[in-house]
């Protein structure tokens, strides 16, 4: 298989790069360099960086750094031999990629983060005392979700978990009948760099299955608590914007309305035609979406 990273380190202002996470393990991250304030890009559950790429270089066209990171036992960072993968340790690591990158950069980090990425955001934020990042976009994700739809999305990551595929094409048709609604791409290599070749010759989800099934898997400790996701929103302080994809399963219209009622100072974007996989849907809106959001409540 092709490896994005490589590619994508020899192409000018982009870079690979690492940070530590908290129980010392590898998060890699692709650097795409300019000289504004930094952007976090924080994948879903499941996902890579790559489902960052597009957005990403847009960002760092518009001038500003973009830093989107593999979250722990996702694409190239490490796999955790404590199987550790509740929300709190991916909040936990998020908090550890902030503060290295205020460090090198003298700023605090944007933050975007879709589904996973975005409750470890919040979370890391809250955590923190607000003192984390600067702004904060959350990508279809809000402190309630649809029950329907996180046993959906979970059924989905779970079958075929060991099995696997024998071609890249067989997992192609499994997504596709997942999401009967939309196109199916023409090319599958985007398909490609969310699934790893294993010795045996079949491919699987570029993530370690104790995410899942593991003794501490992410529906698990504090952070799965309504409740306590609650809390950690109504305290938020900084520029906030959600993104709701308006066909998404995860999130209902209501929903999306309760975080509004939550933090009154939040921005909405709506964005229509989408579902849960917002940036992947309509990438064009989704962009369009942030960068108002970035101009207007952030600035340079």
């Amino acid at each position: 298989m092709k490896n994005e990273a490589s590619e994508a380190s020899q192409a000018p202002g982009i870079s690979d790069d690492r940070f530590v996470g908290a129980h010392g393990n590898r998060l890699a991250a692709t650097v795409y360099s300019a000289a504004g304030r930094p952007v976090l890009f924080f994948h879903g559950g499941g996902q890579t960086r790559q489902a960052w790429h597009a957005t990403a270089l847009a960002v760092q066209d518009a001038g500003r750094t973009s830093i989107s990171v593999d979250l722990r036992g996702h694409g190239e960072s490490d796999w955790l031999p404590g199987k550790e993968y509740a929300f709190e340790d991916f909040a936990d690591d998020v908090a550890r990629v902030a503060v290295a990158v205020r460090k090198t950069s003298g700023h605090k980090p944007i933050a975007v983060g879709a589904s996973l990425g975005g409750i470890s955001a919040l979370v890391a934020q809250y955590e923190a005392d607000q003192s984390l990042f600067d702004a904060l976009v959350l990508v279809d994700v809000t402190p309630r979700l649809k029950r329907d739809g996180v046993e959906r999305i979970l059924g989905f990551m779970a079958d075929r978990l060991e099995e696997g595929f024998a071609t890249i094409e067989e997992a192609a048709d499994a997504v596709s009948a997942y999401l009967p609604n939309r196109s199916r791409p023409k090319s599958i290599d985007g398909l490609a760099k969310n699934l790893r070749l294993d010795d045996d010759g079949r491919y699987r989800w570029h993530w370690d299955p104790a995410f899942l099934s593991g003794p501490r898997p992410v529906y698990s400790g504090r952070v799965a608590s309504e409740t306590y996701r609650m809390d950690a929103a109504r305290a938020l302080t900084v520029p906030t914007l959600l993104v709701h994809g308006q066909l998404s399963e995860l999130v209902s219209a209501d929903m999306a309305d309760a975080f509004l009622a939550l933090v009154p100072h939040a921005k909405l974007a709506d964005v229509s035609g989408a579902g849960h996989m917002v940036a992947g849907d309509r990438n064009d809106a989704f962009k369009s979406a942030i960068f108002a959001f970035l101009n207007n409540e952030v600035g340079d």
